[in-house]
């Protein structure tokens, strides 16, 4: 118990240096007060609704996600009370995580950030497809890890003129080859800061830990990290939505899928053949 309090203790204090020295956007005061209320004895959704509803911005674009294909509601929800109801409070929050990330990233502020967000939510909509034929993976959480895993590269964007050149080589070689070459250049990679962004977020530890190492496959499987659970299967499950997604794309296997198989397949309990069967069921889900 005192190793982990102490690893923890050292991972915030590296989250806070690099939060200082990236400039990264503080954790939005709206979703601070929204997740003090969450994790509260009693929490009062009446109270939440109304924080929300103090943004009219926000509320807006809870109502329309809601109401989306994404959440297939049979009736749709008229006001942000109901809306929080309808999905939960823990849901709501990783809803509104996903909702503020965008905003302090908007795609409108550059062609670099535009084609992240497109890219991205490309991703996060096939893991919400994945999820649904997973019994033990939450969608909502899925959704969101997906959403925050690259984060960092946004992060990167807005600190380094120079980092839209090399963000690029992302899409074409392994990530684990691609955060040394960022460390070379910045001091930093993506991966890092992405953790350093979710936990300065107040987002699960399980969800920020596995956003932190979502590269690192090989050390992950042999026991090298102290990931616990459900950290490796989020990192597992990112790998898998990404493959999925190149697959949709007819861009055959990504750059990480060589040293990740073996991983996503073991720590998902499926096979190769599972894979093929997912990618032809959400194919026809879509057509």
């Amino acid at each position: 118990m005192m190793e982990h309090a102490e690893g923890f203790d050292v991972l915030m204090r590296e989250a806070e240096r690099i939060v200082k020295q990236l400039d990264i956007p503080p954790c939005p005061a709206i979703l601070h007060r929204f997740k003090l209320e969450f994790n509260s004895p009693h929490p009062d959704l009446r109270r939440m609704a109304a924080l929300v509803c103090t943004d009219i911005g926000l509320s807006a674009a809870l109502l329309k996600t809601v109401n989306s294909p994404f959440y297939g509601l049979a009736k749709k929800a008229t006001g942000v009370e109901q809306a929080l109801s309808i999905l939960g409070l823990r849901a709501s929050a990783n809803l509104i995580s996903g909702l503020l990330l965008r905003r302090a990233f908007p795609p409108a502020s550059g062609a670099a950030m535009e084609r992240f967000w497109d890219r991205s939510m490309r991703v996060a909509d096939v893991a919400v497809g994945i999820a649904a034929r997973f019994r033990d993976i939450d969608k909502d959480e899925a959704h969101t890890y997906v959403l925050f895993r690259d984060c960092g590269m946004l992060v990167m964007l807005r600190k380094f003129p120079q980092y839209a050149d090399i963000m690029e080589q992302s899409a074409k070689i392994p990530g684990a080859r691609f955060t040394r070459i960022e460390d070379t250049h910045f001091r930093f990679n993506h991966a890092r800061v992405a953790g350093a962004l979710t936990r300065s977020w107040s987002l699960p530890e399980p969800l920020c830990e596995a956003v932190s190492c979502h590269h690192e496959f090989g050390p992950m499987e042999q026991g090298a990290l102290s990931a616990k659970p459900p950290g490796p299967k989020f990192v597992a499950f990112g790998a898998l939505a990404e493959q999925i997604s190149a697959l949709h794309a007819n861009q055959g296997l990504c750059p990480d899928w060589a040293s990740a198989e073996r991983f996503v397949l073991r720590t998902l309990g499926i096979g190769a053949d599972d894979i093929v069967a997912l990618n032809e069921d959400l194919l026809s889900a879509a057509a």
